[in-house]
């Protein structure tokens, strides 16, 4: 890498270890840990990239974002926070930073950011427009997982489009919420959000009552799969009417509507339209390590209802981060919820928390009771039985297929790019596909790509 960085962060280890590691990269380093002096270097010309923390002893990151812009147009941004909201990704990017990482980063992952920013220095990138001072702060979309972060950066990214989005996720994963928030964070927020459900459309003259009711607003298709396909004609022909106030057009799913299209419980031609970007949804098995958080966050609301605030013992937590939680984080706060009204203290014990949660099989650590010498096939077979397994009685949500699919190729992907140095055309050799196919992998499964020289 070639240029100069600004580092402010009011955290001296932080400071000195990406001072070190720029440095090690060929690139000078200013470091601070005041805004004051940031903004007096960015004021000088100072700097090709600016690596921010938010919260500041003299003030906060994102709100000097603007200033900079206006002193340096084009100078990138990236902010790293420790406050891991998805209001902290929307406001970032709002205040148009470059990028957005949140604390505790991965050091690798932060110098291709940076670099990347290096490269693309001088060039403004937009990515929304103000958004209302009177959106809520707290809103239940929580988590410092590279799942939730990535899903953070997509949100941000479509919010302020027309593309239509297709929201996918098990049940009580929050796909409500991101359509909430797609909304409420766009242009069209001062417009009606209306959910549509199969019976608004059952009738002939439904796709028009709905329309009046959005009237340029957002419009959700509740649950699509579910939906007859009848109906699901009646919304592709909604879909294709023009107008001035044509609503924007989500929709959420339980399952991957790839895998039911294939199976014919999805049209083609609704498929197609819905697509624009797709958002899938983490489970909490999939991003345990933010189950603390989460439980820490309604712990929190329960206080602001006028009760005591409780927290969780240690063996309470333990138990709670290593459940399986097969009604997500809905399952999650309302449990959360009974324990904060019902236990006898102000520490939650174990015990209280066990007898909530019931018997259920806990969620045990996907590496658990492998060695270095089992197979692939052995060790994914005993993933997929312990997923049904989790799922007792009931069958796991349709499309299950194509879920696992993407779950292997994705990272089957990310570990070959970053072998073969962001190289598409060395990649796709190593795999064994055509160059094209990989690079619809690569936008479908919205990997990012750098490039770079192995090191030895």
């Amino acid at each position: 890498m070639d240029g100069t960085v600004l580092v402010a962060d009011d955290d001296r280890t932080i400071r000195t270890v990406l001072t070190q590691a720029l440095t090690r990269a060929g690139c000078k380093v200013h470091a601070t840990s005041s805004l004051t002096t940031l903004m007096r270097w960015v004021a000088e010309g100072k700097g090709d990239v600016v690596i921010s923390d938010v919260v500041m002893p003299d003030g906060n990151g994102l709100e000097m974002l603007p200033r900079i812009a206006q002193d340096r147009p084009g100078l990138p941004v990236i902010v790293i926070s420790a406050q891991n909201t998805i209001m902290t990704a929307i406001k970032a990017a709002e205040a148009e930073a470059f990028d957005y990482l949140p604390k505790p980063f991965d050091l690798p992952d932060l110098m291709k950011r940076t670099a990347r920013a290096l490269e693309q220095r001088g060039q403004h990138r937009a990515i929304a427009s103000e958004v209302a001072k009177e959106q809520p702060e707290d809103l239940p979309l929580i988590g410092q997982t590279k799942v939730m972060q990535s899903l953070y950066r997509v949100v941000a990214r479509v919010m302020n489009t027309d593309l239509p989005v297709l929201i996918w996720g098990e049940s009580g994963t929050g796909k409500s919420l991101i359509a909430r928030a797609i909304h409420d964070f766009s242009d069209r927020r001062a417009f009606p959000f209306v959910t549509a459900t199969s019976v608004d459309l059952q009738d002939l003259e439904g796709p028009q009552r709905v329309l009046a009711r959005v009237k340029g607003g957002t419009l959700v298709f509740d649950e699509i799969s579910d939906i007859s396909d009848e109906i699901q004609g009646r919304i592709v022909r909604m879909m294709d009417l023009s107008g001035d106030h044509m609503p924007r057009f989500l929709a959420t799913s339980q399952s991957d509507l790839t895998a039911a299209m294939e199976q014919g419980k999805v049209r083609k031609d609704l498929y197609y339209r819905l697509s624009g970007a797709t958002l899938n949804v983490p489970s909490l098995r999939q991003r345990v390590d933010d189950i603390p958080l989460l439980a820490e966050h309604f712990l929190g609301r329960i206080e602001q209802t006028g009760n005591i605030l409780r927290s969780l013992s240690q063996d309470a937590a333990d138990i709670i981060r290593n459940y399986s939680w097969p009604g997500n984080v809905r399952q999650l706060e309302n449990s959360i919820r009974r324990l904060g009204l019902t236990c006898r203290s102000a520490e939650i014990t174990a015990p209280e928390v066990q007898q909530v949660l019931g018997h259920q099989p806990d969620l045990t650590p996907f590496h658990e009771g492998s060695s270095d010498t089992e197979k692939l096939g052995a060790s994914v077979g005993r993933h997929l039985q312990r997923y049904f397994d989790l799922h007792g009685d009931m069958l796991p949500p349709a499309g299950l297929y194509g879920r696992i699919l993407r779950e292997i190729e994705m990272p089957l992907i990310e570990i070959a790019l970053d072998a073969t140095g962001g190289n598409q055309a060395k990649c796709a050799d190593l795999l064994g596909i055509n160059r094209n196919t990989l690079r619809k992998k690569i936008t479908e499964l919205d990997i990012e790509v750098t490039r770079r020289r192995k090191m030895m």
